[in-house]
């Protein structure tokens, strides 16, 4: 049975029916348990290049000259959505060819850059042990670590690398938006790495989860490069995802609602290009959207890149697109998940537009806010164009490219949603 929220739902809703019991894929409300604070979808990207040295006055262009990732830590910086009385952390090989060899791993709040906040870090562990070999293809979830983390905390998570995986298919997010360290040896734990080079991507990491006590809900948000936050300012969690939920702790509703953002820049929904942009949608779901702990909606923007990137030969139709978005519905109330269809937002003047692919962003569209599919509609596509010419952006909403919005036009997209669509 879909449960249609429209337009016209009271405020009032949103904040009794958060309080209200419900079933597995639903709000849970009471006892402690595990939700998702944050996560990121990746992909498999070959060898990566290693970071620059760190420059110095007689060195201020430095090389390339280490294997990467090789006997050195990884200080990644993740962002909180709510806190927790504990936390974990699971490590992805998913598309390793070869056993990721993890040889330390610690976790703490971050203060500012690379260093820690004094007295708050943990190492963790696996099974009990110090160290975990991750089989290719495969994740681990750390144990359980003794660390409060408040809503919308800096987390920085460090794994030292002790062997070479620079020969291997590495699992990453690209665009990580935010600036992760490298420091030689094994620093996990240190408070501070001031001769650490910097990486803009994150490195065998999949989700942050936290436990709690209190009322929770998550949001998964599954979408491209627009999901992803392409264009925003970095280091500023400027993300439409991230303004979002902000806007659902600042309701105060009686629930703690996680947002995870499972973006990729140039993701499709039915099919891949190049590696950095993942594989398609519908073989991402269960990783990316099943398994995240206390999932309780969806909110799917997908399809302007199968329109554009495959141009007009090869791109599939509007009814083929169609089609994909009824099959991630299907698994999404199989699983007792509510599923948010956001409408595709102007793209006229983008490297990869077309009238036809123009034609079919507006056929989708329609279908997305009239088929009576989805559980909710986002129309981001109103939210951002410009009445005078509808197949662009507003001027203050385009980051420039005409494809992606700036951090303005996230703003909007945010400011967009209803939040009554997420009352349980």
């Amino acid at each position: 049975m879909k449960h249609r929220i429209t337009s016209c739902a009271a405020a009032a809703l949103f904040v009794v029916a958060l309080l209200s019991p419900s079933p597995s894929g639903q709000t849970r409300t009471s006892g402690e348990h595990w939700v998702g604070t944050w996560a990121t979808a990746t992909i498999g990207r070959p060898p990566y290049p290693p970071p620059a040295t760190t420059a110095t006055p007689a060195n201020p262009a430095p090389q390339n000259r280490v294997p990467f990732p090789s006997n050195q830590t990884l200080r990644q910086i993740v962002h909180a959505s709510i806190g927790g009385s504990r936390v974990r952390v699971v490590v992805t090989n998913a598309f390793g060819a070869a056993p990721l060899e993890i040889s330390a791993a610690y976790i703490a709040l971050r203060d500012k850059q690379a260093a820690l906040v004094a007295g708050s870090g943990q190492a963790l562990t696996f099974s009990g042990q110090t160290t975990a070999t991750v089989p290719a293809g495969a994740v681990m979830v750390s144990d359980p670590a003794a660390l409060k983390v408040p809503d919308f905390a800096d987390v920085a998570v460090d794994l030292f690398i002790g062997g070479d995986t620079s020969a291997q298919t590495l699992t990453i997010h690209r665009a990580a938006l935010q600036t992760n360290y490298v420091a030689a040896g094994n620093k996990a734990g240190a408070a501070d790495l001031p001769d650490a080079s910097t990486v803009p991507s994150w490195f065998f990491l999949e989700r942050v989860e936290v436990s709690t006590n209190e009322r929770t809900a998550a949001v998964v948000t599954l979408g491209d490069s627009i999901t992803d936050g392409a264009g925003s300012t970095a280091e500023t969690n400027s993300r439409w995802p991230d303004v979002f939920a902000r806007r659902l702790a600042a309701a105060k509703g009686g629930v703690k609602t996680a947002v995870l953002n499972t973006g990729i820049g140039g993701n499709r929904v039915l099919s891949e290009s190049i590696p950095e942009f993942g594989v398609n949608v519908l073989a991402r779901f269960d990783r990316d959207v099943l398994a995240q702990p206390g999932v309780t909606h969806v909110v799917v923007m997908e399809g302007i890149n199968d329109i554009g990137q495959a141009r007009e030969g090869a791109s599939p139709s509007a009814a083929d697109l169609i089609a994909g978005h009824k099959q991630l519905i299907e698994r999404a109330h199989a699983h007792g998940l509510k599923i948010i269809g956001a409408t595709l937002t102007p793209f006229e003047g983008a490297a990869y537009y077309t009238e036809i692919g123009e034609q079919k962003r507006v056929a989708v569209n329609d279908w997305i806010r009239t088929g009576k599919a989805y559980d909710g509609v986002i129309d981001f596509d109103a939210a951002t164009r410009d009445p005078q010419q509808p197949k662009r952006f507003l001027p203050q909403y385009d980051r420039g490219d005409h494809l992606h919005p700036s951090d303005a036009g996230y703003q909007a997209m945010a400011n967009a949603i209803q939040l009554s669509l997420f009352a349980r």
